[in-house]
C-alpha cells in the first residue's frame, strides 16, 4: 500500500494497464489464509471493505447493491424458495438477503475459507446482520465442490457467490462444463441459478461473455443482467439461468408481491430496479449475441 503525505492507498490493479486506488484511513486486518489474501480496512469513501487477493469484494457504502441484485432477481423468479444454496459468500451478506424472505425454510452455505467467514463475523458484523444465527442457516465451511459431489438435496434457488474464476483463485476450479452440469443436477427441474459473472463494462466484459457462452449449453434460458457498484468501480454482471423461466420477463406484479413479503427495508431491488438491471447496452447485447471462447 502505498503513501502520501495525507493518506495510505490501496491499489487495486485491474490489468497491467489499468488501476483503482483508495484512500485508507484504518487498516482492521491483513493476514493470508490457506487460500488467499485477506484484508478488512475502511475508506474515507465507501467505509469498510473486504478485499481478497487485492481485488474488492464488497464495501459498506453499497454492499447491498452487489447482493441484492444477486439475490432478489432468482428469488423472485422461483417457484420453490423453500429450500436455497448458496456457494461462496462469506462474508454472510448474501445469506443474509436469502434471509429476508419468509418462503425459506432452509439456506445453505459453502464457503471453502473458514477465515474469510471468522474475519466477517468479527470486522464486518452488519453484513450478515444476524443471518449466521438465524436457525433456517446452514453454513458449511468446506470444499462447494466435494459438497455438490456428495450431497443429495436439490434446490428451488443456487446462488453463486464466487470470486472470479482467475488461475490463482481458490473459485477457479467450479467454472467449468463438469461443475456446471454438477450444479444443474442440484438444481429442481423448474429451478433458478443465479451467479455473479465479473465485468461488464465495454472494455472488460469478454469474460463474462465466456461464462455466458458455458451456460447456455446448460440451461434454455441464460440472461445477463448488469449494474454499477461504485466500490468495484466497474459495471458489474450477473447471469440468470433456468429451463423454465426467463428472468428479464418476470411480471412486474410478480416482482412487487415479492418484495412486499421480504423483511426489513431494500436498499435497492424493487420491480423498476428490476426493468433497469435487464437493459442491456447495445455493445454487450452485441457481444453476447457473438461466438467465441467457452469453458
Amino acid at each position: 500500500m502505498p503513501k502520501t503525505e495525507r493518506w495510505q492507498w490501496y491499489v487495486e490493479e485491474f490489468s497491467p494497464a489499468e488501476q483503482h486506488h483508495h484512500a485508507i484511513d484504518d487498516l482492521f486486518v491483513a493476514t493470508r489464509s490457506k487460500y488467499q489474501q485477506i484484508a478488512v480496512m475502511r475508506s474515507p469513501v465507501f467505509g469498510k471493505m473486504l478485499v481478497l487477493d487485492g481485488d474488492t469484494q464488497s464495501a459498506e457504502a453499497d454492499e447491498r447493491i452487489y447482493h441484492e441484485a444477486l439475490v432478489h432477481p432468482a428469488l423472485a423468479a422461483s417457484d420453490d424458495r423453500s429450500d436455497v444454496l448458496i456457494v461462496g459468500g462469506g462474508e454472510g451478506a448474501t445469506l443474509r438477503e436469502v434471509l429476508r424472505c419468509p418462503d425459506v425454510r432452509r439456506c445453505t452455505m459453502v464457503d471453502i475459507d473458514g477465515l474469510v467467514v471468522e474475519l466477517s463475523r468479527k470486522h464486518l458484523p452488519e453484513w450478515s446482520d444476524g443471518a449466521f444465527e438465524d436457525p433456517r442457516a446452514n453454513v458449511i465451511v468446506g470444499d462447494a465442490l466435494e459438497f455438490l459431489r456428495s450431497c443429495g438435496d436439490r434446490y428451488g434457488a443456487i446462488l453463486s457467490d464466487l470470486t472470479e474464476p482467475l488461475a490463482d483463485s481458490p473459485s477457479n476450479p467450479l467454472f467449468n462444463d463438469e461443475v456446471f452440469t454438477l450444479i444443474k443436477s442440484r438444481l429442481h427441474d423448474d429451478g433458478v441459478y443465479v451467479l455473479q459473472a465479473s465485468t461488464a463494462a465495454v472494455h472488460n466484459a469478454a469474460l463474462h461473455c465466456k461464462m455466458a457462452r458455458t451456460l447456455r449449453k446448460h440451461y434454455r434460458h441464460v440472461v445477463t443482467f448488469t449494474t454499477h457498484v461504485p466500490a468495484f468501480d466497474t459495471e458489474w454482471a450477473f447471469l440468470g439461468c433456468s429451463d423454465r423461466v426467463e428472468l428479464s420477463q418476470l411480471e412486474a406484479q410478480r416482482i412487487d408481491d415479492y418484495c412486499a413479503r421480504l423483511s426489513g427495508e431494500s436498499f435497492f431491488y424493487d420491480g423498476v430496479t428490476h426493468r433497469r438491471l435487464f437493459s442491456l447496452p447495445l455493445y454487450l447485447r452485441r457481444m453476447l449475441a457473438g461466438g467465441g471462447d467457452t469453458f
